[in-house]
């Protein structure tokens, strides 16, 4: 378990970037390496069953804190009701 305090220096899977991190503190995300997407995952977004081929073929990649910290806020943006309001008719008042 030593190896798990030793900081390395890594790539950030979505924003490309290296940041320093610990096997130990940092979120992982499996990635099929021939499609770029995780192995459930199709193109569109959809949830599939992965192939055995994918899943032997896959590696954990980081993700730093970051674009952790953009995707809970895109997330929570998207989850509340948008505002509107309501439409009038242009015309004479």
């Amino acid at each position: 378990m030593e190896d798990d305090h030793i900081t390395t220096i890594g790539t950030c899977f979505a924003c490309k970037r290296t940041f320093p991190y610990t096997t130990a503190n940092v979120t992982m995300i499996t990635i099929d390496p021939e499609t770029g997407l995780p192995p459930d995952r199709t193109v569109l977004g959809t949830q599939r069953e992965p192939t055995p081929e994918a899943l032997a073929r896959s590696a954990p990649e980081p993700v730093c804190p970051d674009c952790l910290t953009r995707a809970r806020e895109f997330k929570e943006r998207m989850s509340s009701p948008m505002p509107f309001e309501p439409w009038r008719r242009p015309g004479p008042d």
